[in-house]
């Protein structure tokens, strides 16, 4: 989704709770949707201080409260001890995440057949989800082949539909 269409959104939600867009949450918005990788708020809050450095802490956790209520984004867990937020749910909104437990190395990636086997399950135990995620933990491929992984930050990386 076009980061206008996000703002675009975000201001008709922020309208209907009678709050104002404003110049902070905008820089907030923009940083949070530049991207594709997984992020902390203070990771967001250090991004966003370099578009506009008169934005604080308090209004990048309010405004991430804001655009998760709002739809825009997900809080999810990637298995460690930060909250972590996914900028991509609203262009791909089933798929799930990949996280290599050496080098933090995160991969998300979508296939059809989870999906209908998620819905066989759900129906079949009677229940009506609300939410799905999947994360698999384990070593990527760089630990087996060069004996170890690198220990640096990996930006999120987009595994092809295993249904393509």
């Amino acid at each position: 989704m076009q980061i206008d269409d996000v703002q675009q959104r975000f201001e008709t939600f922020l309208k209907g709770k009678g709050l104002r867009r404003t110049p902070q949450r905008d820089s907030i918005v923009k940083v949070a949707f530049d991207g594709k990788e997984h992020y902390t708020a203070d990771d967001l809050w250090e991004r966003a201080r370099l578009q506009d450095s008169s934005t604080s802490r308090a209004t990048v956790y309010r405004t991430l409260t804001l655009l998760i209520e709002s739809g825009l984004l997900h809080e999810i867990d990637l298995g460690k001890d930060n909250k972590y937020y996914d900028p991509n749910f609203l262009d791909h909104p089933h798929h799930n995440h990949l996280i290599c437990t050496d080098c933090d190395k995160v991969v998300e990636f979508e296939d059809d057949h989870i999906n209908l086997l998620e819905d066989c399950i759900t129906h079949r135990l009677g229940f009506k989800p609300t939410r799905k995620t999947i994360r698999i933990e384990g070593s990527c491929d760089q630990l087996k082949r060069f004996g170890a992984c690198s220990r640096n930050d990996h930006p999120a990386e987009t595994a092809a539909s295993a249904s393509e």
